[in-house]
């Protein structure tokens, strides 16, 4: 079959790289792609979010399956515009992912069905926001409604830090229309979890745990990012976590998205901070979290397409989704100055000489003049496995320490959490 994958970063380097384990796949396209991808299939130039060219490009190449990578396309309705002209895609309707499209329909429907979340109030007027965190108080968090890249919830823990999210969101429009309404949340106190699962509208499936390392420093220092590390499995995630998880969450959103007229069939990531009441829910996203999808695909083991079939096809109940009884770790390598701005076309080094069960996923790459040079704010993901934690992080910081590129920077305490549970 012909497979295409829409993105080009991390995430879709990774679903590509899984997708070509599969038999039955014969070629992939992956669009825009990046350097690193091109190695692995035909890169096309067509933006991710342009929605009417990739279904061009569908029809014209007659391509089997489409597999969505970035949220942007998917809450614009790709899914349904590609099923309309009767094409196979993955991913949950435009009306499923406004779960991630607005944090604000997230939370009313959270609300409306009980499931467990932080207390929050939502407002379309900055000094009425303003007026309601001097009321309150901090420690809060600040969140756009809309799409913001990973970048638009500020974590306040002082009333200045909280009014001047306001300020950014909604005056500087930082966001853009992300900005029209925020809410603002009480701060949940605990340790993150990501619990993705696989899910056809009836029957959900969870993957492999993980937990994501946002803030851009060591230390959990700095501002918010798209992502800046990842492990698997994550050992707060007990199973008792698991079991309520299960019952309180994951089975009910799944059901209330149904409920409201918004069938959800794809991948729903669940974002929980596990709390001494239980797991609450931080965030909904519609497709496989980035960089959680990198040490989480490389410890799957059935066939992604076998996968993607039956969630298609509302048999998820009748497979069977084994992962590998080992640990994973990915350390994303940025560029100097990110979340800021930052600099591009930086010659990286040292990625032909990577160690054995090192994959390097590529994020925002490209190549100038037979070099590959950096072209984004997180560049690489040194992705590792192991017998465990403790193994992988060894491999991954190892084949980091062979990597280099002008103004690269990292955090060294990717996994620091686990490691500590354990010890």
């Amino acid at each position: 079959m012909k497979v295409l994958v829409v993105g080009g970063g991390g995430r879709e380097h990774a679903l590509v790289w899984k997708l070509k384990q599969s038999p039955r796949v014969k070629k992939i396209f992956c669009a825009p792609g990046n350097a690193g991808i091109a190695r692995d299939a035909s890169c096309v130039k067509i933006s991710a979010e342009d929605i009417p060219a990739l279904l061009a490009f569908a029809l014209e190449k007659e391509i089997d399956l489409t597999v969505v990578g970035p949220e942007a396309p998917l809450t614009a309705g790709i899914v349904d515009q590609f099923q309309a002209a009767g094409l196979k895609i993955f991913g949950p309707s435009r009306a499923a992912a406004e779960i991630e499209g607005s944090k604000v329909v997230a939370k009313e429907i959270m609300a409306k069905y009980g499931i467990p979340t932080a207390a929050y109030a939502v407002f379309a007027d900055p000094g009425e926001a303003s007026a309601y965190i001097k009321k309150i108080g901090a420690p809060c968090v600040v969140k756009a409604d809309g799409l913001a890249a990973g970048k638009g919830v500020i974590v306040a823990m002082d009333e200045q830090t909280a009014l001047a999210a306001v300020r950014t969101i909604m005056e500087d429009r930082a966001f853009g229309e992300a900005g029209n309404r925020l809410v603002v949340e009480e701060c949940l106190v605990g340790e993150e979890v990501s619990i993705l699962a696989f899910t056809d509208g009836v029957n959900v499936v969870p993957m492999i745990s993980s937990q994501d390392h946002k803030r851009a420093y060591d230390g959990d220092q700095g501002p918010n990012t798209g992502g800046m590390g990842a492990y698997a499995p994550a050992p707060v995630y007990t199973p008792e976590v698991h079991r309520q998880t299960m019952e309180q969450i994951l089975i009910p959103m799944v059901r209330a998205l149904g409920e409201e007229g918004r069938l959800y069939r794809g991948v729903l990531y669940a974002g929980l901070m596990v709390t001494s009441q239980g797991p609450k829910v931080l965030e909904f996203n519609a497709r496989f979290g980035d960089p959680e999808a990198q040490p989480v695909l490389t410890l799957l083991e059935t066939d992604l397409v076998e996968i993607i079939d039956a969630v298609l096809e509302n048999r998820l109940d009748k497979i069977q989704i084994k992962w590998r009884e080992e640990s994973s770790v990915c350390v994303v390598l940025a560029s100097g100055g990110y979340p800021g701005s930052y600099e591009k076309g930086k010659v990286i080094t040292g990625l032909d000489q990577l160690p054995a069960g090192v994959v390097v996923f590529h994020a925002g790459t490209a190549e100038k003049d037979g070099s590959i040079v950096t072209a984004g704010g997180r560049v690489l993901g040194v992705t590792a496995t192991g017998r465990d934690i403790s193994a992988a992080l060894e491999a991954a910081y190892r084949a980091v320490n062979s990597i280099y590129f002008e103004g690269m920077h990292y955090r060294l305490d990717v996994g620091k959490k686990a490691m500590d549970r354990y010890r």
